[in-house]
């Protein structure tokens, strides 16, 4: 596993912000729209990882608001919660060409600020969408088959679970998974009704 950097002593998100700034860190700047930071409750207990910004969210700086998005909303609503109550965000903030998967550059050039975000935020469970997210997040090479279903932690704190699911995306083009993703949402729910 490569060695990410703790985030420099950042008391906001706003701070995390204006570190981040235009970033030019890796090669992803060079086709982007717009830098896609991340968005929700500062108080969130509920934080969702994704891959990267697609091609909507690219063009709004949000996450999650195209297709794959509508259907996060979705699974969101079903856990009995509102998109604005958790946190969403992704392990790299600038589109990757053609959608492809970040390179491990790319993922470390970004994971240090994501990494700010949850400690500022301090959720009581991350969800990973994709194994893409669930690798960033463990530091470890595995299968989805083999990460999802039972929670791991965040490899900077032991103490802060996650789970990881399959992307919406992967749903889409997947319908049959998405009992298996409820699965696991109800897991999540389950653990966050525990830590009230």
């Amino acid at each position: 596993a490569r060695a990410v950097p703790p985030p420099p002593a950042l008391s906001s998100l706003s701070d995390v912000q204006q570190r981040l700034g235009d970033c030019k860190r890796c090669g992803l700047c060079q086709e982007r729209t717009h830098l896609v930071f991340g968005e929700g409750s500062k108080a969130a207990r509920l934080f969702f990882v994704g891959e990267g910004p697609g091609a909507d969210e690219d063009q709004l700086g949000q996450p999650f608001v195209g297709a794959a998005g509508q259907l996060l909303n979705k699974i969101i609503e079903a856990m009995g919660y509102r998109r604005a109550d958790v946190y969403i965000a992704n392990i790299v903030k600038c589109r990757p060409p053609a959608n492809r998967t970040p390179k491990p550059e790319e993922v470390a050039s970004c994971l240090p600020f994501l990494r700010a975000q949850i400690d500022l935020i301090q959720p009581r469970v991350v969800v990973a969408l994709g194994l893409t997210a669930a690798k960033a997040l463990t530091q470890k090479e595995s299968t989805m088959a083999n990460l999802r279903g039972r929670f791991a932690s965040v490899f900077w704190n032991p103490e802060l679970p996650l789970m990881a699911t399959y992307h919406p995306a992967y749903l889409l083009r997947n319908p049959e998974a998405k009992k298996i993703v409820w699965e696991d949402m109800k897991q999540v729910k389950t653990r966050l009704d525990l830590l009230h």
